[in-house]
């Protein structure tokens, strides 16, 4: 059984975004579909004393372009970002650990490809950090045809995959039976049940960057991404 996921890139995404990541052999950045504002693809969320903070990257309004042909506007948001979280995240437990992690991505590399960039950091953060082995693919290497549920199947075909696990919002467009006819298996991610760790700042918020978690728990980090589900 070869098990494939695919999803867009995002910025800093949220734990679960990295838990499908480590439930599949291979998974693709599908990054050569249509860009959406205001979504997460440019943006997440940290904690503060105040609240949850938007941190967004400048990429511009037009909606009509490729999320792999996405230009960062400028890098001033890299300064004001790794600020940020400076302030926030700079009295959590681990965050001297992997501070020099991070502080290199925000101060020292130039970025200026939206898809690039996200798919850079994902993978670091998976190697270096979550102990995640998956292989990675681009889904611009494959030639894809069609659209929606005929461009995901053309996709998992010449992947050779034979189960995919699909986010939820997948359900809006997913006929199981054309699957099923291919002999692919699906799941359905179910991003219930994962176990609270202490964070900074009152009330407990799950939906937040990843790093929030990796500069509250360091090296622990797996066990709450992927981890409890093998408890």
């Amino acid at each position: 059984m070869k098990k494939v996921a695919a999803s867009q890139s995002n910025y800093i995404p949220w734990k679960g975004y990295f838990d499908i990541i480590s439930q599949v052999d291979e998974y693709v950045f599908y990054d050569d579909v249509q860009y959406t504002k205001e979504d997460w693809r440019n943006r997440n969320k940290i904690k503060t004393p105040n609240g949850l903070l938007w941190l967004s990257i400048p990429v511009g309004k037009s909606e009509n372009r490729l999320i792999c042909d996405v230009k960062i506007e400028n890098r001033d948001w890299q300064k004001k970002h790794w600020q940020n979280i400076l302030q926030y995240y700079g009295n959590a437990p681990f965050f001297n650990e992997y501070k020099t992690f991070f502080e290199h991505f925000y101060l020292s590399e130039m970025h200026v490809n939206l898809s690039d960039m996200n798919i850079s950091l994902i993978k670091k953060i998976c190697t270096e950090i979550l102990n995640i082995k998956t292989n990675f693919k681009d889904s611009r290497e494959f030639n894809l045809q069609g659209k929606k549920e005929d461009r995901v199947l053309d996709l998992l075909s010449k992947t050779n995959a034979t189960f995919c696990l699909l986010g939820p919002a997948a359900k809006n467009y997913v006929n199981e039976e054309r699957f099923a006819k291919k002999n692919i298996e699906i799941k359905w991610m179910d991003y219930s049940g994962y176990p609270e760790y202490k964070q900074l700042f009152e009330k407990f918020e799950h939906s937040v960057s990843i790093l929030d978690l990796i500069f509250n728990v360091g090296k622990d980090s797996p066990f709450y991404v992927y981890g409890w589900r093998n408890k």
